[in-house]
């Protein structure tokens, strides 16, 4: 007994061995500074790191409306709901291998009772025996399974506590781009009321100077075509609100039904965004977080294919409480007891184990290939923002030039048709490129707010690494 109980402290002892590679984040390709910043005005860096938005980000474009929107997707949106319920999932998978670290105890109580005959040759008569047996059973973390199992489950309900935050992030960027295009619609469609009226206006000067022998009947046709195509377009632009509406409700976990947005618009060019220096959007983006806690997860992988060298042992005990009657089951005369250890290890596997910490290797390496290129992409996305926010604030200042000077020669041109010195058809011209210069700049306008909110999902919104639940919080946080 003496020996065995060597044997087992010796291996007890090794439960402080370490299998596996030490987890380090994969570095990753950072500039110094975004491209698009470089001599320009419009985005600063945000100093200090307090000015990064925050929470609720898409106040800061001042819509009472779209606000309110933003509120009820935290509530009611079901892509948020299922992560989360994920997460949930991923937590109680934690405490799953957490469990694995302590014994497992089992009772089997038992009530017999017999009678034989006088003619069984055992004298015959009743019996009965009352019995308490519990099993305990533990396999000493002597490798570091366990543990390594608790960190790959730990990452891995890190990695969905990032993805819910990166599905709630997205969720809230696309209804703010929905609205914004909503929004635009709802822009366009007054374009196109005025332009209608003034169509109208126009078709009923050509009638009348058609009636007076003044124009020609084609001036009357040319300008009921006018009207007609504009109408067109008005009941086209209805269907496209319809649909962004129905996005919205769907978004915010209602049927379409239910959501009514009322017209709107957009009231100016998108507000000014702190922007995060390059080193800093590693710590801001829910995806990349997620793509962090993946690699650790994949290098625990790694850890437990190794583990697969080393042999297991296997304590089990047996304490048992038996006695004739119940009166007497608990006392000390009733003990019975049974103790093993058992230790197995692999001998031949003819490269099994090799091959499995290989494709473990092989997957901890396209993990980290995986992390990288996501790192990748959110640079690009921030800088593709930042050139189309500038560019567009450019182009903004240009068509409206364009929507100026459209708008005088319109009234240049309708003056000299009323005064009989032009042609219909040159108002009718005149007429499209106004209307086409007016559209093109609500068009502009939406794109810019819609870059402005694309730049806020890449640049992470209001979120932070630190949010993330750290071990500990993953085990006693409460739900």
């Amino acid at each position: 007994m003496t020996r065995a109980s060597l044997v087992v402290c010796a291996l007890l002892c090794g439960t402080a061995c370490r299998v596996g590679p030490a987890y380090q984040r994969p570095a990753a390709p950072t500039p110094p500074d975004f491209k698009e910043l470089a001599g320009s005005d419009t985005w600063k860096v945000a100093t200090p790191i307090d000015d990064l938005p925050k929470g609720k980000w898409w106040e800061m474009f001042g819509d009472p409306q779209l606000n309110a929107l933003e509120e009820a997707i935290e509530i009611s949106n079901q892509n948020i709901k299922q992560a989360e319920a994920n997460f949930r999932q991923a937590r109680a998978i934690v405490r799953v291998n957490r469990a694995n670290a302590y014994p497992t105890v089992g009772v089997n109580p038992s009530v017999t009772q017999s009678d034989q005959g006088p003619n069984t040759g055992r004298g015959g008569g009743r019996s009965q025996s009352f019995a308490l047996p519990a099993d305990v059973t533990w396999e000493p973390d002597l490798w570091g399974r366990v543990r390594l199992s608790v960190e790959n489950a730990t990452s891995n309900a890190q990695v969905s506590a990032a993805e819910l935050e990166n599905i709630r992030l997205s969720q809230q960027a696309l209804l703010a781009v929905d609205y914004f295009s909503l929004a635009a619609s709802d822009m366009q469609q007054a374009i196109l009321h005025d332009t209608i009226e003034s169509y109208e206006r126009n078709l009923r000067l050509t009638t009348d100077r058609f009636n007076g022998g003044v124009a020609s009947r084609s001036d009357v046709t040319l300008a009921q075509t006018q009207l007609a195509g504009a109408q067109a377009q008005s009941t086209d632009l209805k269907v496209a609100r319809a649909q962004f509406e129905h996005a919205i409700a769907t978004l915010t976990g209602r049927p379409p039904s239910g959501v009514t947005i009322t017209t709107t618009g957009i009231s100016g060019p998108p507000p000014g965004i702190p922007i995060a220096i390059p080193s800093r959007l590693l710590e801001r983006r829910p995806d990349i977080a997620a793509g962090e806690r993946q690699v650790a997860a994949a290098n625990a992988n790694v850890g437990l294919a190794q583990t697969a060298y080393y042999p297991t042992l296997t304590l089990s005990a047996n304490p048992a409480l038996i006695a004739t009657d119940l009166v007497n089951l608990f006392s000390w005369a009733s003990r019975s007891w049974s103790a093993s250890a058992a230790l197995s290890q692999t001998v031949a596997d003819f490269g099994k184990r090799r091959a499995q910490v290989e494709s473990a290797q092989a997957a901890y390496d396209a993990t980290v290939a995986a992390y990288r290129q996501t790192v990748l992409v959110a640079f690009q996305e921030v800088e593709d923002d930042l050139a189309s926010l500038r560019y567009l604030a450019e182009e903004a200042v240009q068509q409206q030039q364009a929507v100026t000077a459209a708008q005088q020669a319109l009234s240049l041109e309708t003056d000299r048709y009323r005064a009989g010195t032009d042609s219909y058809l040159n108002v009718i011209t005149t007429q499209v490129i106004a209307l086409n210069d007016q559209q093109i700049a609500v068009s502009i306008l939406q794109r810019r707010v819609s870059a402005a909110v694309d730049l806020i999902k890449a640049l992470g919104g209001g979120w932070d690494a630190a949010l993330l639940p750290s071990a500990t919080e993953l085990v006693t946080k409460p739900q």
